[in-house]
């Protein structure tokens, strides 16, 4: 899922994210309580209305500014009390205010508050806290629930590092039987071999039957990795930000358009993209070159959208590929194909972390499959 924190996608208007073949974007709870505010969002009939966005929504619960806005929070038993970073006021986000926000957006999957902290934090017993935490506030979300026909309230799993805090954290989670389920608390800083032991452990624990979301991931090669290991949902506002400093996502890695190398290099972003900026006038497209994109990024905000349309296309047709892939029943081959292309066919520059994750799910990368 594309990010757009603010109702907003930075740099693209909503129907150039829907020309990026997005159908479902992300929203955050925290930030439109703020600003519009729930009355403001009340007159204007959600969320939809507010940006003319016409696909699905889905709101994260206000959790994660426990990390990213942690000098401006507390956190109770009661719920998150915050620091407004516009206007200095405080704002207490408790469960029941979370979800009272969420069904005024009028989001499509709504996500439960929950006790966030770094995974990397050493401290053991806070994050048994967390955890333990987590599933009374998802007690409260359900009770406070006032839309459950049509926003689908997922819970978040949380537990750190600890796999038997996460495997916990399952147990009790599923017997709410929410319509969804995600992975929450990672991309902290932990280390991928780590990362990737907290999603297994958790999939395993988790229902084939309802959609598993891995909140806050996006590199590809971590999109493809996580996918194998039984994840089907991901949100990330890397693909959007790193547009922004010039950097175009390719299937053989991310380029630095900014560099001098590519400042006659008159060949598109991406050959065979079928995004917008890279395919030819004659096919619909705008026929942007690496040359143009060298130019105008340093310079011109028109840098920043044009890689921006690109980056959200080509991770969601990523996502496509992958999706039909495991239709055809060729995952495996599908992955061997994925990282021949990212390393250049040698396995030497295939990550570790990747080889030993892929391993654990009976996926040999090292051994040359069929595409």
């Amino acid at each position: 899922m594309p990010v757009a924190t603010q109702a907003s996608l930075k740099g693209l208007t909503p129907a150039q994210l829907a020309q990026t073949g997005c159908k479902l974007c992300l929203n955050n709870t925290y930030h439109l309580g703020l600003k519009p505010g729930q009355d403001a969002l009340e007159r204007v009939g959600g969320a939809h209305a507010l940006q003319g966005w016409n696909g699905n929504i889905l709101t994260d619960s206000g959790g994660f500014q426990m990390v990213s806005l942690l000098k401006l929070a507390r956190v109770t038993e009661e719920g998150v009390k915050f620091q407004s970073p516009h206007d200095g006021t405080t704002m207490l986000l408790t469960p029941e205010h979370s979800i009272s926000l969420q069904n005024t957006i009028g989001s499509d999957i709504i996500m439960q508050l929950d006790d966030v902290i770094a995974t990397t934090s050493p401290d053991v017993e806070r994050m048994k806290e967390a955890m333990e935490r987590s599933i009374r506030w998802l007690d409260r979300c359900v009770a406070a629930h006032q839309k459950p026909d049509t926003q689908n309230l997922f819970c978040i799993i949380q537990g750190g590092l600890d796999l038997n805090l996460r495997r916990k954290c399952c147990e009790e989670m599923v017997k709410r039987d929410t319509p969804g389920i995600a992975i929450g608390g990672l991309s902290g800083g932990e280390a991928k071999d780590e990362f990737c032991k907290v999603v297994h452990a958790c999939t395993e624990k988790l229902p084939a039957s309802k959609p598993r979301y891995v909140m806050g991931v996006g590199y590809p090669e971590d999109l493809v990795v996580s996918i194998a290991l039984g994840a089907d949902m991901f949100d990330c506002v890397w693909p959007t930000r790193t547009a922004r400093f010039g950097n175009a996502i390719t299937s053989s890695g991310t380029l630095n358009l900014r560099h001098s190398s590519y400042s006659e290099d008159f060949s598109p972003i991406e050959s065979g993209c079928g995004c917008v900026c890279c395919r030819s006038p004659d096919e619909g497209g705008l026929g942007i070159t690496k040359a143009y994109i060298h130019h105008v990024t340093a310079k011109e905000t028109a840098g920043a959208h044009l890689l921006t349309m690109h980056n959200v296309h080509y991770l969601l047709a990523l996502m496509k590929d992958a999706r039909i892939a495991i239709i055809d029943d060729r995952y495996p081959q599908f992955i061997h194909s994925f990282f021949n292309r990212l390393c250049g066919a040698d396995p030497s520059k295939i990550p570790q972390w990747v080889i030993t994750a892929l391993s654990s799910v009976g996926v040999d990368l090292l051994t040359n499959l069929s595409t």
